[in-house]
């Protein structure tokens, strides 16, 4: 049996909950496949995965600094609602691409209060820990192609 490391092609099936226990994310059928090593899942999962064989199953709490990273308040802020432009109506919870100095970020609305919309550029799932329900379904070596590309290819990966 394959163990999980760097350059290994990993797929598995997983439910992820927070810390209420409500179910945020679980793959839907088919596994998530990944390149292990090319920073393609979180930190903290990729760490728990490592030396893992297909088969294997685990839960592991993620803290939010090796997941999505703490919540940073700096990044709420107002901004001008005509910054919106087509939009009719802005309301709490939906989310705008915004172009920044560190290119596209996804921003979700926290509140409208007349002309000023409040926005929230943190990952809607920054500072959370995050439980992780893992079961391994296939671990293979990556081709060079994946390795020189970063991520998977073929089944449960990026066409080209």
């Amino acid at each position: 049996m394959t163990a999980i490391a760097n350059n290994h092609v990993v797929s598995f099936h997983y439910t992820l909950t927070n810390a209420e226990g409500e179910t945020l994310d679980k793959s839907q059928g088919e596994p998530l496949t990944y390149l292990h090593g090319a920073g393609n899942i979180i930190p903290g999962l990729e760490k728990a995965l490592e030396g893992k064989t297909a088969g294997d199953k685990f839960k592991i709490t993620v803290p939010a600094s090796e997941g999505y990273g703490e919540y940073n308040p700096d990044l709420v802020q107002q901004v001008p609602a005509q910054m919106f432009q087509g939009v009719e109506n802005i309301e709490p919870g939906m989310q705008f691409q915004a172009q920044t100095d560190d290119g596209v970020q996804i921003v979700t609305v926290k509140g409208v209060e007349g002309d000023t919309v409040l926005v929230d550029a943190n990952f809607p799932l920054a500072g959370q820990d995050l439980t992780f329900d893992v079961e391994v379904a296939d671990v293979r070596d990556a081709t060079q192609e994946e390795i020189d590309h970063g991520h998977v290819h073929g089944a449960g990966g990026h066409q080209h």
